[in-house]
């Protein structure tokens, strides 16, 4: 309901249109597709930069499952989050673009050097990827803006 913006009864009805299953997610509920109950392979960890206000970020209203104790940091007053830094499904840090067009990062916790290693190519296929683009959100939160100066 939170996500979508939805009420109790649509987010039912649309349940109810789908087939699923009901899970359990670190001792809250979760739903898969009925013909998605396969177990998957965990695949390996990985670096992942991903922007202001991305879904990923931004689609659960309890996050402290991915979050740790970094909400704080990534997130503004508002409840909007600013780019971040992502490590084997965790968010570990956060990122900005200079007016130079380099990508500033930095680590909230240690992740290890295979992970500093990642982040850091990461960066650099991101700040590439770019070129002379400028991405200038709207808002930045306090821990990311100063990453920009």
């Amino acid at each position: 309901m939170w996500w979508t913006g939805w009420t109790a009864r649509e987010v039912r009805a649309a349940l109810a249109a789908t087939s699923h299953h009901v899970v359990e997610l670190d001792g809250s509920t979760g739903y898969v597709l009925a013909d998605d109950l396969e177990p998957v392979e965990p695949s390996a960890p990985a670096a992942t930069l991903l922007p202001t206000l991305d879904p990923t970020t931004m689609g659960w209203k309890l996050r402290d499952w991915y979050l740790g104790p970094h909400g704080g940091a990534v997130f503004d007053s508002n409840g909007n989050a600013g780019p971040t830094i992502w490590w084997d499904g965790h968010v570990v840090g956060g990122w900005a673009q200079r007016r130079s067009g380099e990508i500033a990062w930095k680590l909230l916790e240690d992740v290890g050097s295979e992970a500093e290693d990642a982040v850091g190519a990461e960066a650099e296929r991101l700040q590439g990827w770019l070129g002379d683009a400028r991405v200038a959100p709207g808002f930045l939160p306090p821990f990311q803006r100063s990453l920009a100066r």
